[in-house]
């Protein structure tokens, strides 16, 4: 599949639930959705039940005529395999299918996602119900992509403690390591006496005593990653198979890690992801004071890195396939946007390289689970507050000239998805969280104005001006060859190099690997806790730093030090003309103080601080975006073209132009 381009602003759709309303107000939602602006519709993901009332007794009337209706109607349809949720007659039928948590107990039927990936009777039964649907509307007319599953990750369920997982594991780990005796030696289990004599020995890592060994649990996390990808792709073959030519996509979750969703994307054509942008401020980075700033705007950068991920996911190929319109019901709070929000989160989105942004959901819902789930419109059909932004993005869109596609960034920052599981299994402090921090350096170079990919260690290098890699936990050997042959920079943080595939000490100590770049040991770590922070000097600054603190032996040129009692003039910051290594989590004035000097290091154009104000390009277009509570200046060339909105932005608001 290639990558759109000429397209004047982004594709609007929505999601769906026929099956939730009388058949009499489809034709009349179908002429609605058109008559707003609306070009997709998603449907079905939790449909097998309707669709499948009894095993093998098949009810398509509905659904042939719900596809009929909204395609007739000039909708394109997106369908879903609806296997996020069995039904409760393959429950009782096969009880096996259901997932097993970390304590052992069975998590029952009676919400979503009831599955076990590695139930042998669920990828038969996944796979007949999608096979079904693709024999039947494969080449409809009116079905113009699909949708695998909902949500993989989606309310911790990518790690499943049954008898079929522990089988599955123990299979995985002989077609991994070959003899017992490897895995032993991997695993390191000479220590408190772990040694196994047969792969059959071997549990799954929950209901310890003490913790299991860090090798332990990372291999159960990539079994764990494999089976999701292998479930998933299954599906795509037959997709494959029946519907030639139709884009499959998947809508992966925010800042889940659980799976890699680089290689599950390597089977599909679309990645799409679910924009819950206040969810994810309550339970984000951000300071109290902060989130309550932000409580209805949401964190400035969080949503960002994301359509930066997943445009990478995707390989250039991004949707959104479900964006927060209103309130939402499954955060510990639930704040409603500020008016505009909608409108600024949709310009965002396509901003980012986003092509299809759909909302979540056309109709609010009157009864079960998602009843505080805001919609387009209210459960008695009149139009919410999303509804008149989504008509305003709609006219807008007239209002800008063809836009390509958005350009490979200088900057680039790595999210490994192995060194997320490395941290996982190997915390080292219960304050250490990756992804906190990679998002805190992302911010930090997004406050000035920067453009930035997220990308793995699989990623082509070339061209980019600096790479950052704040937890770069396992560096692949192949990795530091391309990064040692490529123009670009490095930054990386602390713990980058520290572990090897096997979850071990490199033999000559962190950064293992990296010192391919950097001549230099780590020869001791600390997790401190944040009532204890360290004093940086840096330039002729005073900072601090929290949280992680290691000594470095090195004779590259150090950058910054720590100052105090305890090894006063440690090197904080070291580095030579190709890389850097930070050996601390800064505090934001520090890490701010890093960036903007590692930018300038790496030659890269920079602004001044935005404060709440955020910029992105895309085919040309400059794009504003202002977070704040106050009106700010867009950084517009004198001659500049505005194209939408103002140079003195108001809160809440976008700004597009050309500069001539």
């Amino acid at each position: 599949m290639t990558v759109p381009s000429d397209l004047q602003g982004p594709d609007l759709g929505v999601c769906y639930y026929p099956e939730q309303w009388p058949r009499e107000k489809w034709a009349e939602d179908a002429a609605a959705m058109v008559a707003l602006g609306l070009t997709w519709v998603r449907i079905a993901e939790f449909s097998w039940a309707k669709i499948e009332p009894e095993a093998g007794q098949f009810d398509w009337d509905w659904l042939d005529a719900a596809v009929q209706t909204l395609g007739a109607a000039g909708l394109k349809v997106i369908l879903c395999t609806p296997t996020a949720a069995p039904p409760k007659w393959l429950v009782d039928l096969y009880p096996e299918i259901l997932p097993v948590d970390e304590k052992g107990i069975v998590r029952k039927f009676g919400a979503r996602r009831h599955y076990c990936f590695s139930s042998p009777r669920y990828r038969i039964e996944s796979a007949r119900i999608t096979e079904a649907m693709a024999r039947r509307y494969g080449q409809h007319p009116h079905v113009h992509a699909w949708q695998t599953d909902n949500e993989y990750g989606d309310h911790d369920t990518i790690y499943s403690y049954s008898d079929a997982a522990r089988g599955a594991f123990r299979d995985w780990l002989a077609r991994r390591y070959g003899t017992v005796s490897e895995l032993n030696r991997a695993w390191g289990t000479s220590f408190w006496s772990m040694t196994y004599s047969d792969f059959a020995q071997v549990e799954l890592p929950n209901n310890l005593v003490d913790e299991p060994t860090p090798s332990h649990l990372i291999d159960f996390t990539r079994f764990s990653s494999d089976q999701v990808r292998a479930f998933n792709k299954a599906q795509v073959d037959i997709l494959r198979a029946h519907a030639p030519g139709r884009p499959i996509t998947h809508n992966f979750m925010n800042q889940n890690t659980d799976f890699d969703h680089y290689a599950l994307a390597d089977d599909i054509d679309v990645a799409s992801w679910d924009v819950y942008p206040l969810g994810g401020l309550t339970n984000g980075r951000l300071s109290d004071a902060d989130k309550a700033r932000f409580l209805r705007v949401g964190d400035p950068d969080q949503t960002a890195f994301n359509h930066d991920l997943y445009r990478t996911v995707g390989k250039g190929r991004v949707w959104v396939m479900e964006q927060q319109p209103g309130p939402v019901n499954w955060a510990a709070h639930n704040p409603a946007p500020a008016d505009g929000m909608v409108r600024l989160w949709t310009w965002l989105a396509f901003a980012h390289g986003v092509d299809m942004v759909s909302y979540f959901r056309w109709r609010q819902a009157p009864f079960a689970q998602e009843q505080f789930h805001a919609g387009l419109l209210l459960p008695d059909s009149t139009p919410d507050q999303a509804h008149i932004e989504v008509a305003q993005v709609a006219r807008e869109r007239a209002l800008l000239p063809a836009i390509g596609p958005r350009a490979k960034a200088q900057v680039a920052l790595v999210l490994d998805y192995e060194s997320r599981w490395a941290s996982r299994s190997l915390p080292q402090g219960a304050t250490y969280r990756p992804h906190h921090i990679a998002l805190d350096w992302y911010a930090a170079a997004s406050r000035l104005g920067v453009d930035l990919d997220i990308i793995g260690p699989q990623a082509d290098l070339r061209d980019y001006a600096l790479i950052l890699a704040p937890d770069l936990l396992i560096a692949p050997e192949a990795f530091v060859k391309n990064l040692k042959g490529a123009p670009a920079k490095v930054l990386f943080g602390p713990r980058s190099g520290s572990k090897t595939a096997d979850m071990q000490i490199p033999a000559t100590l962190p950064p293992g690997p990296l010192a391919a770049l950097l001549q230099m040991k780590v020869t001791r770590v600390e997790s401190l806790p944040d009532y204890a922070p360290e004093t940086v000097i840096f330039g002729n600054s005073s900072y601090t730093a929290r949280r992680w603190r290691e000594t470095i032996v090195t004779t590259e040129r150090r950058l910054a030090h720590f100052e105090g009692a305890y090894r006063d003039g440690a090197p904080a910051l070291i580095g030579n003309d190709k890389a850097r290594y930070l050996a601390t989590l800064p505090d934001l004035p520090l890490l701010q103080a890093i960036i903007v000097d590692t930018l300038a290091w790496a030659n890269v154009t920079t602004l001044p601080d935005l404060g709440d104000l955020r910029l992105a390009r895309r085919g040309g277009l400059h794009f504003a975006f202002n977070f704040g509570s106050s009106r700010a200046e867009v950084p517009a060339n004198p001659g500049a073209t505005i194209l939408l909105g103002t140079r003195s932005l108001g809160p809440v608001d976008v700004a597009i132009w050309r500069e001539d």
